[in-house]
Formats: structure tokens, sequence, C-alpha cells
């Protein structure tokens, strides 16, 4: 055996010793750039235990050439201590901890608080009541609007037309005179007549809808004539 390859066989072998435990296959490292003094201890143990096989002449000199190749083959690996799939040697941020989103330096990426979209606004509604206080709606026992409430129908048109307006109910009521089921039929009679109209001065007819609500829901005092001339009324509710 010749004096190179002696020198050098302890060598080799605790360089293909280390190369085999700080490299696996899946690109990590337990003993990479920064256990490179693990390394060179490592290397001194393996390079000294196989010089002395020789003679113990060779155990000091094989250990120090061990530990240096250990130190050299560890720093030269590039593990991922922190696991955050950035490798050491690039790792700006080594203690990054684990499942934090990182760059490709490997330190965290910014946080930003999830967006808040403004809540849309609510649907506004309104009721418009026409009633008998302020001019007669319909003829006395009868569903037939009277010219002073089509005027009163017509102004409205062009709000009811509007955009911002989706639907129109159109909700009739009457007073207390007469039994309850004939009122309730007048009332839902009046709304109809109402939709109608709404309709031919150019209001959608999927837009318009009609209910009676008979004498249930009195707003005034049957008892007196101006009580029941407010409670003889028909309510536009707007959405």
């Amino acid at each position: 055996m010749s004096v190179l390859f002696k020198a050098t066989l302890p060598v080799l072998l605790a360089a293909s010793l280390l190369s085999g435990c700080a490299t696996h296959s899946d690109g990590s490292a337990p003993l990479n750039q920064r256990t490179w003094p693990i390394c060179s201890l490592l290397g001194g143990l393996v390079g000294g235990g196989l010089g002395a096989i020789e003679s113990s002449a060779w155990a000091a000199g094989a250990g120090a050439a061990g530990a240096i190749t250990g130190g050299l083959i560890c720093y030269a690996q590039d593990g991922d201590e922190d696991e955050d799939g950035v490798f050491d040697r690039r790792d700006l941020c080594p203690d990054t901890p684990a499942n934090t989103p990182v760059s490709h330096t490997g330190c965290p990426l910014p946080q930003y608080p999830a967006s808040q979209k403004a809540p849309e606004p609510a649907p506004t509604s309104e009721v418009i009541t026409l009633s008998d206080q302020g001019a007669v709606m319909f003829a006395f026992d009868s569903a037939q609007l009277t010219s002073a409430a089509q005027q009163q129908l017509q102004a409205l048109t062009s709000k009811l037309n509007g955009a911002n307006v989706t639907s129109v109910k159109v909700v009739g009521h009457t007073d207390s005179q007469g039994s309850d089921a004939y009122n309730q039929a007048l009332s839902e009679r009046r709304a109809s007549s109402v939709a109608e109209y709404l309709i031919s001065q150019g209001l959608s007819p999927a837009k318009v809808t009609s209910q009676g609500q008979g004498e249930s829901q009195p707003v005034a005092d049957n008892d007196t004539d101006a009580g029941r001339a407010q409670n003889r009324r028909v309510e536009l509710h707007l959405n």
C-alpha cells in the first residue's frame, strides 16, 4: 500500500461517512452549515480511529484531516432546519415558526387583514296613504275611482315608475260600516281598481300587486265621520 494511499484512505472514508449522513434524498440535511462543529468532531473521530488502524503515528494526522474535511463537508451542505421550504444557505430567517408562509428568502410574508366588504344597505320601504279625509277616493259603496282619486294617482306615477322602486303593493281598507265579509270584499275590489289604474298609466304589471284588509286595521275612531273618512283609505307600499 503506497504512502499516499495510506494517508488519504482515512480521510476519504470519513468524507464518505459524513456525506452519506449529511445529505438526504429529499434535500434535507441533519448535518449542514449550522452544525459544522459537530461535523468536524465526527470527522476527527472517524479519521483518527481509521488512522489508528494503520499505526498510532497516523492517528493524529488522520484525525486532524478528518476534522477539517468533516467541517468543510457540513459547511457545503444545504439543509432546511426550520422546514420552511427554503434551504439554510438562502434562509435569511432561519427560525421561522412552523406552517408560516415565507418568501424565497425564508422570511415570513406580510399578513394583511381580510378586506371588509361594506354591507349592502337594507331595502327601504315607504307607505303613501290616500284616504277620503283629503278627497273622496271612491263612489259611494263602489270600487269606482273618483276623478279626484285619479288625479292623486297620476301625480304619483313618475315616482312609482322610478328605478329605485322595485314593487308597489296596493292595500285597501274600509270603515266599519257594514259586515266584515262585505267590507273585506269591498276593500279587495278597491285595491284592485287602484292597481289597474296605475298599470293603465304605464306602471309595469309585474311591479304591482293588490290586497284587501277590510275593516281590520283602522287608524282612527269609527264612531265619528272624520275617523271613518281616515279609515276609508288605500295605502301604496313602495319597496
